[in-house]
């Protein structure tokens, strides 16, 4: 089954679009003309996008990506302009992107990123926030920051620091200069970088395997994971998961799959 938010995904421009087929869901940036720059009415249908999934038992995996030849522009700098010059203190426009960013971080299902282009500003924290990124050999990207001016918010800083490293962070970061696929692949910021023909492969093939899998132990050990690099390690709520796994339907179904030798059926 598939469900779709528009008719036609391709079209000139619009909000985030939403696909359900199977197991995959998918959230394609649709402004192309632009580049996929997010605007401000796009920020809370991206949250809505995130509940819709995670109340879906059937999605065990979401493949974020954009429309065209670049993944995204970032944020729409028109929105933190007028920030700037506003006389009342107000939600910043970071802020609101921010909390975007933290909930794709702590989406209970595993996410891909498909970056088939260029990746700029905000959302190249964006894509961090995914669990895996997967490019093609052409992308490019640069956090501008420092010429604009801007000091980002900290937890954008931070996933930078604690997935890619404080040099790397501080490369990108203070030189605002723009880097290439195959250095995004050697710092780690691309999990894999594939020509443009094989982009789609690369991304099913990784997708089908995270949907093959048990998915409250991914949960729970995604969880651990972030809050591990974020210094943030619940002990109690780990050691409970654990301990319930070792009681669940799942490790039943995984062990008499092994012992058939047939795939799990989760």
């Amino acid at each position: 089954m598939m469900e779709t938010t528009m008719p036609d995904a391709a079209e000139t421009g619009s909000s985030p679009v939403l696909e359900i087929a199977g197991a995959r869901a998918t959230i394609r940036l649709n402004r192309p003309r632009h580049l996929n720059r997010l605007q401000a009415e796009d920020l809370g249908k991206i949250l809505n996008l995130f509940d819709r999934i995670e109340a879906d038992p059937a999605v065990r995996v979401l493949v974020l990506t954009g429309t065209g030849r670049a993944f995204s522009a970032g944020y729409d700098l028109n929105s933190v302009a007028e920030r700037a010059v506003s006389a009342n203190e107000q939600q910043s426009a970071g802020s609101a992107f921010e909390v975007v960013v933290n909930r794709l971080e702590d989406l209970s299902v595993p996410t891909i990123c498909r970056l088939n282009g260029g990746v700029y500003g905000g959302s190249t924290d964006l894509a961090l926030a995914c669990d895996f990124r997967i490019g093609v050999d052409t992308a490019e990207m640069f956090m501008p920051a420092a010429r604009l001016g801007l000091h980002y918010y900290p937890s954008g800083i931070k996933r930078y620091v604690t997935r890619l490293g404080v040099d790397n962070a501080k490369m990108l970061f203070l030189t605002a200069q723009k880097i290439t696929a195959p250095e995004m692949l050697r710092i780690g910021y691309l999990t894999a970088m594939v020509p443009v023909e094989f982009l789609d492969e690369e991304v099913d093939k990784l997708a089908a395997i995270l949907a093959g899998n048990a998915p409250k132990a991914m949960a729970g050990m995604k969880r651990a994971i972030n809050e591990f690099a974020r210094g943030e390690f619940d002990q109690a709520a780990a050691n409970a998961r654990h301990r319930d796994s070792m009681r669940g339907s799942e490790i039943k179904e995984g062990i008499k799959a092994f012992a058939e030798k047939r795939a799990p059926r989760f």
